[in-house]
């Protein structure tokens, strides 16, 4: 007995917003060949935003209305502070049972059901900018209305673009802001200061960048190849009263460890903070 997958079809895809993450998730779904150029259409009011897209071959219009009608997914891809004005304005427009795919940063499910209808088919996704080059970390939860193909249609466009992880319970992603969609500011403050390092000890700006760039891609590859825990791979490289051992346990001894934990921890009440009209009072977790 063979288990039978879900045949997937996505017969015409509306993108609300033409930013970055929206071209990004475009070029994704296009790359993959999950859906045909024509059958795709991007609204945006700005024409600087709509010309861009025609390296992709897709439809543009200027009207939000226009672009939902006869989607089967809706990628809500828009500033937060006009999300919904944005669903007010197409909820008459779009098929109720159409996929609504948001990667507004804020609004949760239930708030989007409320503008869309209570029974609407509603996916929440938290992606990073890695996105943008088809290697981003998107996680996402859905609400209880979105079917097993609805399920599996969203698993093939969010893996299209890098990897996707899906979350039973929604609240997750306040915790995946703090941690993979904050994270490469994290990673790039780290570079700049290896970077500044370098130049310190006597190393040109664009050889140090380039050293620290290729370093950081290299251990990130390396890790993900020899599945290890990272304190092994770290022990593997620390020799005795070596050089690698004094810069590390200066780094310990100046708590870089605890700074880290403590900035994601502060970026994760700021999300619960955004994301709550009452005022948030979490634990912090002891060190």
């Amino acid at each position: 007995m063979t288990d039978e997958k879900p045949e997937l079809e996505l017969n015409r895809l509306a993108v609300i917003g033409g930013g970055n993450m929206a071209e990004a998730i475009i070029t994704g779904v296009l790359t993959e060949g999950l859906i045909p150029s024509s059958k795709v259409v991007v609204s945006d009011p700005n024409p600087a935003m709509r010309s861009k897209y025609g390296k992709l071959e897709v439809e543009t219009c200027t009207r939000n209305s226009t672009a939902v009608k006869g989607a089967d997914v809706i990628l809500i891809a828009v500033k937060p502070q006009v999300v919904d004005d944005v669903l007010r304005a197409v909820k008459a427009s779009m098929n109720p049972e159409a996929l609504v795919i948001s990667v507004v940063a804020g609004p949760r499910i239930k708030q989007l059901q409320q503008l869309l209808g209570e029974n609407s088919h509603i996916i929440r996704t938290m992606p990073n900018t890695p996105a943008m080059i088809g290697e981003g970390t998107t996680v996402w939860a859905q609400s209880a209305e979105v079917t097993s193909v609805q399920h599996e249609l969203t698993k093939e466009i969010l893996g299209s673009f890098g990897v996707e992880v899906f979350v039973d319970d929604e609240n997750a992603l306040d915790m995946a802001t703090a941690l993979s969609g904050s994270g490469p500011a994290y990673f790039f403050l780290v570079a700049e200061a290896m970077i500044d390092a370098g130049v310190h000890m006597g190393f040109s700006r664009p050889v140090a960048t380039k050293l620290v760039q290729q370093t950081m891609l290299g251990s990130a590859l390396y890790m993900e190849s020899e599945n290890l825990h990272p304190v092994e791979l770290r022990n593997n490289i620390t020799s005795p009263g070596g050089t690698t051992a004094a810069g590390l346990y200066r780094a310990e001894k100046n708590g870089f460890r605890a700074v880290i934990a403590d900035s994601i921890w502060a970026a994760y009440e700021r999300c619960l903070e955004l994301g709550s009209s009452e005022p948030v009072q979490r634990q912090r977790p002891r060190s």
